[in-house]
């Protein structure tokens, strides 16, 4: 069932590239706070040490400063992942390297964490994609140990299911994951290109995709996110775009990426009047003659599209962010159907 009239617009765009600072360098997630600010995890690169840190912002330009930069002691991350908040408003991040929950309040201080490396019941191996639970449990997706687990806030450990292979419940890699109606897991399940879903305590119920570039195919998904219409967003990593699918699975739309200039990356081209003006003289949608048909070399030509969409969430009703990995920034589009 493909939906010929728009289900999905282009709004806005958040973020710029920047090291350090007011913008966004290779962000893995984003994380709506209970105050109404944005909060960014960036990975950055090991040559670019400041680069890593999480950036608070607003979806109007506001900029609200850094926290937990680079760094294996309390209050820093070495390679942040994911974020979810609690009931309460305070946030974690998932940290891939050190292999913990890292939490901080709205005032960006250390507060907590929890999380020891290994492979045993409740240990962690690469921890990515984080998402709570009505009950303010947190599913983990422990993607080198291949499989997902379930944690009070606290960190006592609930429940494990998954393991390696590509039957049903089992994952290779499992990266995103979210928490959907009646408290159904939805799992990105890199490897196996597909998504999973499953019971809160963890029962397969059921898989949606398979490998390839076709309509309602991944390869490598990253991310998902689910409505309360049922609708699944996956981002579809690989192929460089976004997916819809309905609640049975069936494909609904996809997108390449429309971004235009964000609040930041505006007010840098004012007041920056040569790379304004370079810009404004720019083809930036140039008729190229590519070597092969890899999605990945036409995004990585065309600004307006995805390059590396890592991440989808729903922050709002009927708004989707889509975080935009190789270009430093954040797409968000609306529902409109």
């Amino acid at each position: 069932m493909t939906i010929t009239k728009p289900f999905l617009k282009y709004s806005f765009t958040v973020g710029m590239t920047s090291m350090d600072g007011r913008g966004f360098y290779y962000p893995t997630d984003s994380v709506m706070g209970k105050d109404g600010r944005l909060y960014v995890p960036n990975k950055g690169v090991p040559i670019v040490p400041r680069g890593i840190r999480i950036c608070v912002c607003d979806v109007d330009g506001g900029y609200y400063g850094n926290f937990a930069y680079r760094g294996d002691d309390d209050g820093h991350m070495m390679w942040p992942s994911s974020g979810a908040v609690d009931n309460e408003g305070l946030l974690y991040f998932s940290d891939e390297h050190t292999n913990r929950i890292s939490i901080f309040n709205q005032s960006q201080e250390f507060v907590g964490k929890w999380g020891v490396p290994g492979s045993g019941e409740g240990e962690l191996d690469g921890p990515s994609g984080i998402a709570f639970d009505g009950e303010d449990n947190l599913y983990v997706a422990d993607t080198h140990n291949n499989r997902i687990q379930k944690f009070t806030k606290d960190g006592q450990f609930l429940v494990s299911f998954g393991s390696e292979g590509a039957g049903d419940g089992q994952f290779k890699l499992p990266w995103g994951l979210s928490v959907g109606e009646n408290g159904y897991v939805y799992v990105a399940d890199w490897g196996n290109d597909r998504i999973q879903k499953f019971s809160p305590d963890g029962h397969y119920l059921a898989n949606y995709g398979s490998t390839g570039r076709g309509d309602g195919q991944f390869y490598r998904p990253a991310s998902v996110a689910v409505d309360d219409d049922g609708y699944i967003y996956v981002a579809d990593w690989g192929n460089e775009r976004v997916q819809v699918l309905d609640h049975e699975g069936r494909f609904v739309i996809k997108l390449r990426g429309e971004s235009t200039l964000s609040h930041w990356a505006s007010d840098f081209l004012a007041a920056n009047v040569e790379e304004g003006n370079a810009r404004a003289a720019a083809n930036l949608e140039p008729d190229i003659e590519f070597f092969n048909d890899e999605p990945h070399e036409e995004s990585a030509h065309i600004e307006k599209y995805f390059w590396s969409p890592i991440s989808v969430k729903l922050h709002e009703p009927g708004k989707l962010f889509v975080t935009d990995g190789n270009r430093h920034r954040i797409q968000v589009y609306e529902r409109v159907g």
